[in-house]
């Protein structure tokens, strides 16, 4: 059976499996020739309560992941789209044979290091993740962190229990220019317009003793009332043995982990970091969404976007992306990465892919 453990040393506790891996190891699992070794046969019952964080990137989803796999109850993991992404719009599972090689160029999976049972169904291989993770965890509580396509994950677990945390769009807006996935307010609004909007779609399907919705600012503001509130709900929510209820050990993650502890200056921090026209622009695309979140507008005048506008900004955001990936990347691999997915050169794309991997994993703000 191939896991992570085959290529580092675990402390004795062996509390997870990636939050013990070196950068070092991560990218030795890259380039790994045995990533797809058969698997020994495992039996692994559907986890039929898991609990799923959702929200944007950039909403604080990392943050409250950690307190909470910090709780001696609970293991939480992070970067769970592989689980569902390959499923498509239409709930069709991905062909096996495709979805393993995908994998083989994912890189939160290849930084997890879950073993692959190639003769369990893609609803049971996917739910075998999850039990992996639990196993190395050796908590009674599992979850895990999805931030697109988490509607899908009811494909899966029917009965999965959802953590909703949402955050104030201009400063997740904001923060997407920072990390250099927009180039622009008016496209850095995209991932949390995304993502509300698919929590709005996902909310009938579910009974209010199945989703719990958390405010950003509240963690951090509130810290120890608002983690009370979300242990108690897992409680009586998920699959836990025992009452839950807030731990101090939550706030230790910032002894292991590049995350500070919660500090109010991570509020509202679009108010001094933003310029005038960046939070027009986030606003003039999600102001109907900040008001029914419960945010207040800023007072700027409304920014009214023509079609030559959004033409305009659309190159400056390709521009703007295209710029960062270089910086990071190289424009070399960056230009070698646009031909091999534009020409379809799977082998030659995976091999880039591979590259960019090593890099981000190089590049990785600590977070285990």
């Amino acid at each position: 059976m191939l896991t992570v453990s085959t290529l580092i040393e675990f402390p004795p506790h062996k509390k997870a499996m990636v939050n013990h891996l070196s950068k070092r190891s991560m990218v030795e699992r890259v380039y790994s020739p045995n990533l797809f070794s058969e698997a020994s046969h495992q039996h692994f019952d559907m986890i039929k309560r898991p609990i799923f964080l959702v929200g944007a990137e950039r909403s604080g989803t990392t943050l409250l992941r950690l307190m909470l796999d910090h709780h001696p109850q609970i293991g939480f993991w992070g970067g769970f789209e592989y689980g569902v992404s390959q499923i498509d719009a239409q709930g069709n599972f991905p062909k096996l044979d495709d979805y393993y090689q995908w994998l083989r160029a994912e890189r939160n999976f290849l930084m997890d290091g879950p073993s692959i049972d190639r003769r369990l169904t893609y609803p049971e291989l996917v739910n075998s993740f999850l039990k992996q993770f639990q196993n190395f965890s050796n908590k009674p509580v599992m979850g895990a962190t999805v931030h697109h396509h988490f509607n899908r994950l009811l494909q899966i677990w029917p009965d999965a229990v959802f953590i909703h945390i949402v955050r104030d769009g201009r400063d997740v807006a904001r923060s997407c220019i920072n990390m250099g996935w927009a180039g622009d307010g008016w496209h850095a609004a995209e991932r949390w317009l995304n993502a509300e909007t698919l929590w709005e779609q996902l909310k009938p399907q579910l009974p209010e003793s199945r989703r719990l919705e958390v405010r950003f600012e509240d963690l951090i503001l509130n810290t120890t009332e608002t983690l009370d509130r979300i242990c108690q709900y897992i409680s009586t929510s998920g699959e836990s043995p025992v009452p839950l209820r807030y731990h101090p050990d939550m706030m230790n993650y910032a002894n292991g982990t590049a995350y500070e502890l919660p500090n109010a200056r991570l509020v509202n921090q679009w108010h001094h970091k933003g310029s005038k026209r960046e939070i027009q622009l986030i606003e003039s695309r999600i102001a109907p969404l900040l008001v029914e979140r419960g945010y207040e507008l800023s007072g700027l005048p409304h920014l009214r976007v023509s079609r030559w506008g959004r033409i305009g900004l659309k190159l400056q955001n390709k521009l703007g992306i295209l710029s960062r990936r270089a910086q990071k990347y190289g424009l070399p691999l960056v230009s070698a990465d646009l031909v091999a997915r534009r020409l379809k050169l799977n082998g030659l794309s995976d091999r880039i892919r591979k590259k960019i991997n090593v890099i981000d994993i190089n590049n990785m703000k600590e977070s285990w």
